[in-house]
């Protein structure tokens, strides 16, 4: 939800301006194409992060297993140290987090309506009321 006002607030690289819903279109290609590349590359990366390598031999066993020692979502990246040692502690702290992004997606999806029924941007419309 802060991205739909910084991306409508704030002036971009690329010239892109309006409804955050209508701005991925005005990207230019090849920083869309560099866009995919960047999600491809960490969506693999987690991948092989949480996910047994597929025998091909006896795919049945191996196809859509998860590792022993992997939690989903803990890929392993905590550069400030914010994740507890305790395991009530950290399954206290994966709820509250999973609330807060419960949250914040109706919020973009009130957000993401509100755009698409009037095309203007979150700010235009409280200025237009």
């Amino acid at each position: 939800t802060v991205g739909y006002f910084a991306g409508e607030q704030l002036p971009s690289p690329f010239g892109i301006t309006g409804p955050a819903n209508d701005q991925l279109q005005q990207m230019p290609a090849p920083a869309f194409a560099l866009l995919t590349v960047a999600i491809g590359a960490a969506e693999l990366k987690r991948a092989t992060i949480g996910w047994v390598e597929p025998d091909f031999g006896d795919w049945s066993k191996t196809l859509w297993k998860l590792r022993d020692n992997y939690y989903p979502g803990d890929v392993g990246f905590d550069p400030l140290g914010l994740k507890p040692e305790d395991p009530k502690a950290f399954a206290d702290m994966q709820t509250r987090e999973l609330q807060n992004g419960r949250l914040a997606m109706i919020g973009w999806a009130g957000m993401c309506a509100q755009e698409l029924c009037n095309h203007r941007t979150i700010m235009g419309t409280i200025d237009f009321y």
